[in-house]
C-alpha cells in the first residue's frame, strides 16, 4: 500500500492505457483469491484465529503476527496521501509495515487497519479492519475505493502499490502545484521519499525526506535539514508506533517491490486479455482455437522484456555514498534467504554502490512470478538464462558484469525449483 494521492474515480479501459478489470478474463470482483489476507480472513471467520486487541494500537501487533509481517519494515509517511487524512500529519505519520507480498498501514487512532496482498494471479487486493474492539472482528474486502489511485497509470495500469514523493506543508498536504514523483529503484536519491520520514545514513547523498515543504516553485525544500537522520525524536513523538524510525532500507526495498509487483500482474493481464481477443478472433476467423497471431506474439514479448528489464534491475539509480539503517530491518531481510550451495541469495544486500549483491529482483522467487501466463514466463525465462550465460549481449544488460550474470544463474538453479532444468533444456 504504497503512498496514494485522492483521485477522481479512474473508469479503467485499454484505450486510456489502464487494463480493463471488471469483465473478462479478469473480473477482478468476482474471482476468488487466495492472498494471505484473504487467508487470515477465512481463519478468522471459521473461528480457527482469534486476534488480540490492544488498548494502544488495537488490533495492529495481532494482525503483523499473524501476516507475517515484520515490525522492523516500519516506514512512516506524514503527508495527507491516503484514505485516513484526517489522521495523518506531521506529528502524527502514517506507518506502513510490508513483507514480500502483503502490506499493512496503520495510523493512531484511525478508523481502520489498511491491508493490502497480492494474489497470485490478481495482483493487489485490498482490504480493511475496523479498529475497533470486538469479540469476532471482521476483515472487509474493498469494493473500489482503494483502485480509485491504486489502479491507475502510476501502478501500471493495474491493481497494485506506489511508492509517492510529495512537498508536504506544516499540516502534511502536498503542494501538488510543486509535482509529485512516483519511485522505484530507478529514481535519483535527490527526488525520492518527500513526506516520508527518513531514518539512516546516506552520505553525501540527500533527498527530501524529513523536511517541511515551502509553497515556492524554486527553492520548496532545505535537503540539508533531512540528511542522515538516526533519531527521529525531534520531530514526532516516537513512543506510539512500534519502531522508533523509519528505516531507509526499508523504502528502498518497499520502493523497488511496489512497483515489481506491478510490473508482474501488468504482464499477467496484458496476455490474459492478448488471448482472450486472440480465442475471439479466431473463432470468428473459423481458425484453430490454438492459432497465436501476430499480435498476440507482440504482446507476450513486450511485456516479458519490459519484466525482464526491471527484473534486472536495468537502469538502476547509482549510489554516490554507502547507505545504512537504523533498525533490523537489512538483517532479518537478508536472513530470509534462500542461499545456494557457496551461502550466496538473491537477498543478500550490497548498499554501497546498489540496493542489492546480486542484480536480480528476489520477487522472482514469488508464487505471482511463477503464475505467469505460461507463454509469457517461458519467455522471459528463456531470455532471463540466456542474458545471464552470455548469450545476449543487448544494451539492456550491459550493466550485469561476467561474474555477476555467472553468479545469478548459479544461484537460481540451487534454489529455484525446476530453473536449473529449464536452463540444461536450453544448452
Amino acid at each position: 500500500m504504497g503512498v496514494v494521492t485522492v483521485l477522481p474515480i479512474l473508469h479503467v479501459t485499454l484505450s486510456a492505457g489502464i487494463v480493463e478489470i471488471e469483465r473478462e478474463p479478469i473480473n477482478y470482483k468476482t474471482t476468488p483469491v487466495q492472498d494471505r489476507v484473504q487467508r487470515l480472513k477465512q481463519q478468522m471467520d471459521h473461528g480457527d484465529v482469534r486476534l488480540e486487541w490492544d488498548n494502544k494500537r488495537g488490533w495492529l501487533t495481532s494482525v503483523l503476527k499473524h501476516l507475517d509481517v515484520p515490525a522492523s519494515s516500519q516506514t512512516l509517511v506524514f503527508s495527507k496521501t491516503s484514505l485516513q487524512i484526517r489522521r495523518i500529519s506531521p506529528s502524527k505519520p502514517r506507518a506502513i509495515y510490508f513483507n514480500d507480498d502483503t502490506y499493512v498501514g496503520w495510523v493512531q487512532n484511525g478508523d481502520v487497519i489498511e491491508l493490502s496482498a497480492v494474489d497470485s494471479k490478481q495482483g493487489g487486493i485490498f482490504y480493511v479492519l475496523k479498529q475497533q474492539k470486538a469479540e469476532r472482528p471482521v476483515i472487509i474486502r474493498d469494493q473500489g475505493d482503494c483502485l480509485t489511485c491504486h489502479a491507475s497509470s502510476k501502478t501500471k495500469g493495474v491493481p497494485g502499490y506506489l511508492v509517492r514523493s510529495v512537498f508536504a506543508s506544516r499540516e502534511g498536504q502536498p503542494y501538488f502545484g510543486l509535482g509529485t514523483t512516483t519511485t522505484d529503484h530507478t529514481t535519483p536519491m535527490g527526488k525520492r521519499f518527500g513526506g516520508w520520514y527518513v531514518t539512516g545514513t546516506h552520505g553525501r547523498m540527500r533527498h527530501r525526506g524529513n523536511v517541511i515543504a515551502r509553497d515556492d516553485r524554486y527553492n520548496p525544500i532545505d535537503p540539508e535539514k533531512g540528511a542522515n537522520i538516526v533519531d527521529l525524536s525531534k520531530f514526532l513523538r516516537v513512543e506510539p508506533y512500534l519502531e522508533r524510525g523509519s528505516d531507509i532500507v526499508a523504502l528502498m526495498i518497499l520502493e523497488h517491490q511496489s512497483q515489481m509487483h506491478n510490473l508482474i500482474t501488468n504482464g499477467s493481464y496484458d496476455c490474459r486479455h492478448a488471448f482472450h481477443y486472440q480465442k475471439i478472433m479466431n473463432r470468428a476467423l473459423d481458425r484453430p482455437t490454438d492459432h497465436e497471431t501476430e499480435s498476440t506474439r507482440s504482446r507476450i514479448v513486450n511485456a516479458g522484456d519490459k519484466l525482464l528489464r526491471y527484473l534486472l534491475f536495468c537502469d538502476e539509480y547509482t549510489l554516490d555514498s554507502p547507505v545504512k539503517g537504523t533498525s533490523g530491518f537489512a538483517r532479518h531481510f537478508s536472513s530470509l534467504g534462500p542461499r545456494d550451495r557457496k551461502g550466496r541469495s538473491l537477498r543478500d544486500l550490497d548498499l554501497g554502490r546498489r540496493i542489492f549483491r546480486y542484480p536480480c529482483s528476489f520477487l522472482i522467487y514469488s508464487e505471482s512470478f511463477d503464475e505467469l501466463p505460461a507463454p509469457l514466463l517461458a519467455h522471459v525465462e528463456t531470455r532471463l538464462i540466456r542474458v545471464l550465460r552470455g548469450e545476449d549481449l543487448s544494451g539492456d544488460f550491459q550493466h550485469i558484469s561476467p561474474g555477476d550474470r555467472e553468479a545469478i544463474l548459479e544461484i537460481l538453479m540451487d534454489t529455484k525449483p525446476g530453473f536449473r532444468a529449464k536452463a540444461n533444456a536450453l544448452e
